[in-house]
């Protein structure tokens, strides 16, 4: 599919008053992966109102590196704002800057080996409760662990159960309401009396309650306990040495709570589906961990010793990125590509359609961990790959979630195959973050040599898991 050499163009096939609402609500990323043969820049309709989606690499990298100029805004991040108001997500430039300068900390290198702690602890505990031959929805799994990682992540208790379910039912819900109303051709139809904006409702302010006790349970501790709600609580701006208010810290929980659930379960479960497709990979993933971890749970210092889990994983980042739309709003009058683009216009970036853009990535259906090894990887591959986005606005927990992700795929392929339940539909829904859908899958417990029973002084088995660890870094 050669790209067109026009430099804009405008979508068929809009609708009047829906405009492109009906593909974008059905196929999504097909629907996206096809603008790039019309233009660099084309204009699609959300409803009435035009938006331009970028299509050719180096101008996707422009919009990216001038934040000033295309600054966040746009359908996303104005229903975001439902959720997470001005938060480290959808803030414009200015608070942006101020905002991430406070939280960096939070995310410094330094911190990882902690974090990487609870995340041992977390994976043990749910895969302590898997049998073989069970069946269950692993995306379930994978939501509900990740979650308890960023609660305990985020404050040195664990949310209670109550608060934790609560988060884990509503943010399906939420993403999902987020994206329909994102390309959803008029407003209105998020003012109907409809189930699902009564369940979109009902979910946000589940969540805003959440969130506001665990605020309220932490100040009443009045302890500065070095975790990322100290920092929220606790830290300043150096420029002005004001901190964050009560509101700024309840839009950070907020985000960081989403973000640090959804995007990286969708991830790490869209990884191990992938697997389960392609026993080859499998194959090979299995000899790698039975080789490095000779029987013991995955560590910190083993996610560096894994290159094939690492090339697994970034690859189906580049198939399935679960941050895979974009929207920024132009602060002023500018040009791309040498075309005149007006103050307010609505920029549409899709790091799926980069991803999946021939000549950029050979064959990019494939499914080829292998196209990440570092003979084969260009300066134009390296470029294009997006899944955590370039410049400053790119993913702060970018490292955070490359360990999470490694230390729960590592402990689950050393121990388990995980097949499809036949027969099982997978109805997959168009939400703000990319993710496989419902996955019914079968357990079986891998009988490899390397994962024989480790007895421990007390007699207990230790065949899978590591020891619970409370402390802190």
């Amino acid at each position: 599919m050669p790209t067109s050499s026009r430099v804009y163009a405008v979508a068929p096939g809009a609708l009047p008053l829906l405009g492109h609402a009906v593909p974008l609500a059905r196929r999504p990323q097909e629907f996206l992966v096809n603008l790039s043969q019309y233009g660099d820049l084309v204009e699609v309709r959300l409803g009435r109102r035009p938006a331009i989606m970028v299509c050719a690499p180096q101008l996707i990298q422009r919009v990216l590196l001038e934040p000033r100029t295309f600054d966040k805004g746009g359908p996303l991040f104005e229903k975001a704002d439902e959720l997470v108001g001005q938060g480290l997500f959808a803030a414009t430039w200015k608070p942006h800057r101020r905002q991430r300068r406070m939280l960096q900390p939070g995310f410094h290198q330094s911190r990882l080996p902690g974090y990487a702690a609870i995340m041992r602890e977390e994976i043990d505990t749910l895969l302590a409760q898997w049998a073989d031959g069970d069946r269950l929805d692993v995306r379930d799994e994978m939501h509900a662990v990740t979650l308890r990682i960023a609660a305990r992540t985020m404050v040195t208790n664990p949310l209670s159960s109550h608060a934790a379910d609560e988060v884990q039912e509503c943010m399906p819900i939420i993403n999902r309401g987020v994206y329909k109303r994102m390309v959803a051709p008029t407003a209105l139809l998020e003012k109907l009396p409809t189930r699902e904006n009564r369940e979109f409702a009902v979910a946000h302010e589940r969540m805003r309650k959440v969130v506001a006790e665990t605020i309220e349970q932490y100040r009443s501790e009045g302890v500065d306990h070095g975790d990322l709600m100290s920092i929220l609580i606790n830290t300043t701006d150096e420029h002005t040495g004001k901190g964050l208010s009560e509101y700024e810290i309840h839009q950070q929980v907020m985000t960081l709570l989403a973000g640090g659930m959804e995007t990286t379960a969708n991830a790490i479960c869209s990884t191990l589906l992938m697997i389960s497709e392609h026993p080859e990979v499998e194959r090979r993933l299995h000899d790698e961990v039975d080789t490095v971890l000779a029987g013991r749970p995955p560590a910190f210092d083993d996610i560096a010793q894994l290159p094939y889990l690492y090339r697994v994983f970034y690859e189906t980042l580049r198939i399935r990125p679960p941050v895979w739309l974009l929207t920024r709003l132009t602060a002023e009058d500018c040009e791309l590509g040498g075309h005149p683009i007006p103050k307010g216009t609505v920029i549409l970036l899709s790091p799926y359609l980069l991803h999946h853009n021939p000549e950029l990535f050979a064959d990019p259906e494939c499914f080829d961990p292998d196209r990440w090894l570092p003979e084969r990887v260009d300066t134009v591959m390296k470029a294009a790959m997006q899944p955590f986005i370039m410049g400053n606005r790119k993913c702060i927990g970018d490292r955070f979630a490359l360990t999470e992700a490694m230390l729960l795929i590592a402990t689950i392929t050393a121990r388990w195959s995980m097949r499809m339940v036949p027969g099982e539909r997978r109805k997959r829904l168009p939400e703000a973050t990319l993710g496989p859908g419902p996955m019914p899958m079968t357990l079986t417990r891998r009988t490899s040599p390397a994962w024989s029973a480790v007895a421990t002084p007390d007699g207990q088995s230790l065949a899978f898991g590591c020891p619970m660890r409370t402390g802190r870094e």
